[in-house]
């Protein structure tokens, strides 16, 4: 799969477009500001009909305009697929794959899949359990159509408990029936999305720890765990149990949107303990995991976005993250840097063929 042809309108600084993409390895260069980052967020919002970065649609609106379009050409298993984004502003969205409107967004989600890394996702090692949750929900989405439903379910369901919740702690009256009947609809979708995370982490985290060897280039053991309530306890009677606790702090407290996967090293928190360059080599690790496992699933690679990865990582690492996925001839990398002259370099290193655009 490969993107061929890009537009932008209105799209965050660029008012109108046009990019043709010719070679498997495509690198984008260009001084702060001129929208590199922005080029590869259209990318990934032609792939998940969403922006990478931002949650508003409005954000990624140019200045002074109502509305964007983005329109890019797939070529994926032999034949054309055109993808259309449109926002009109007011929460008006529209996507069309070959000119048909889906009836919803997540229809989409898994057929062009993408992996991005950029600087911020550091987070996932560093932050709380929220980005490792999105890390985690983001692989499986694009592998499991029925993961996404499950998921949509859940997070609608747990916010129409959360603002029962909420009402209670300001009116204190509370309707019982409805709460019973919101706990009996969240059980079964959190019980499902809890046993799929858990069948995936058991194969995905040995991936990761094999990674994480290859790019460190040393044998240090990380421990990598799934931490969920639902391991000792199913999902119907955590809910029960912690009823009066919600009732109290007027939330959920229990759930599968409080998992998490906890990352150590000889048995202390890595994030606490680890160096930069320990921290770097396991983000690439999830990274690369996460691109080999869409791999397997789909049976050809995901488009793979680095964004100023020059910036963070030594040439070592870089060396071994383009090593690894530039070999499958499937795949299409996108790069962006600051310095030309250094992309081409690193690029003329690999002896892929490749594409330099100056923004």
């Amino acid at each position: 799969m490969h993107l061929q042809e890009l537009k932008l309108t209105q799209y965050k600084n660029y008012y109108f477009d046009h990019f043709t993409f010719e070679e498997p390895v495509i690198g984008i260069t260009g001084s702060n500001g001129v929208g590199k980052t922005n080029l590869l967020d259209a990318i990934h919002y032609l792939c998940f009909t969403k922006s990478y970065f931002t949650l508003s649609d409005s954000s990624n609106v140019q200045v002074g305009q109502e509305g964007f379009r983005l329109e890019g050409i797939f070529d994926k298993a032999g034949g054309p697929f055109k993808v259309a984004c449109v926002f009109r502003g007011q929460n008006k969205k529209e996507v069309r794959c070959n000119e048909l409107e889906y009836d919803k967004f997540s229809q989409h989600i898994g057929l062009f899949p993408c992996v991005m890394i950029a600087p911020d996702d550091v987070d996932i090692i560093i932050g709380g359990s929220e980005p490792r949750r999105k890390f985690l929900d983001t692989i499986l989405s694009q592998i499991n159509a029925n993961y996404l439903q499950q998921l949509i379910i859940y997070n609608k369901i747990l916010q129409q408990r959360n603002t029962l919740l909420k009402q209670y702690t300001e009116t204190r009256r509370l309707d019982n029936t409805l709460l019973d009947v919101l706990d009996a609809q969240l059980a079964p979708a959190g019980q499902a999305i809890f046993n799929e995370r858990k069948a995936f982490l058991e194969t995905f985290l040995p991936l990761v720890q094999q990674h994480y060897e290859d790019i460190s280039g040393t044998h240090e053991k990380l421990q990598l765990e799934y931490d969920s309530q639902l391991l000792n306890t199913p999902f119907d009677a955590a809910l029960r149990g912690s009823r009066s606790k919600d009732l109290y702090t007027g939330r959920s407290n229990t759930g599968i949107h409080k998992d998490d996967v906890v990352f150590k090293m000889q048995s202390e928190p890595f994030k606490q303990f680890a160096s930069q360059g320990q921290r770097k080599s396991l983000l690439f690790a999830l990274k690369l995991s996460e691109f080999d496992v869409i791999r397997e699933h789909k049976g050809f690679s995901p488009i793979l976005l680095l964004d100023d990865v020059f910036e963070k990582l030594d040439a070592s690492r870089m060396q071994h993250l383009l090593d690894q996925v530039c070999h499958y001839e499937d795949t299409q990398v996108f790069i962006t840097d600051t310095h030309k002259q250094r992309l081409e370099d690193a690029l003329g290193d690999l002896e892929v063929q490749h594409q330099i655009i100056s923004l």
